[in-house]
């Protein structure tokens, strides 16, 4: 059975950064794509970063580039999304997820249950 748990979520100012892990049982990051979304009040879940199993391949969504890496730890099995200079506008529930690659949630297998992250303004 397939379980990704995240972490790292909280308040934060903006123009501050916070790291979010996201750690999986019963799957092996480093043969999977991977992504991280998120998904405010009343709006739809978003891309914001997509990572290929290769590392050959990265997309980021045009409101997170400059400021949002993803990044793999392998022997932990562990994928991170460090997010720096973040913005009010980037409250939301962040959720990471396997099994595709790409923006769009329906293609992703596997779905953690989510961390909340809120920038005060």
């Amino acid at each position: 059975q397939v379980q990704l748990v995240e972490s790292g979520g909280g308040l934060v100012q903006a123009g501050g950064s916070l790291r979010l892990s996201c750690t999986a049982s019963g799957l092996t990051f480093s043969r999977n794509d991977v992504g991280w979304f998120r998904q405010a009040p009343g709006k739809e879940r978003q891309f914001v970063v997509g990572d290929s199993a290769s590392g050959r391949s990265t997309a980021s969504a045009s409101s997170v580039k400059g400021r949002f890496t993803i990044a793999r730890d392998t022997a932990k099995n562990t994928v991170y999304l460090q997010m720096n200079s973040l913005k009010p506008e980037d409250t939301a529930v962040y959720y990471c997820a396997a099994g595709s690659y790409g923006s769009i949630p329906l293609q992703y297998l596997y779905w953690g249950q989510g961390t909340q992250v809120t920038v005060s303004s």
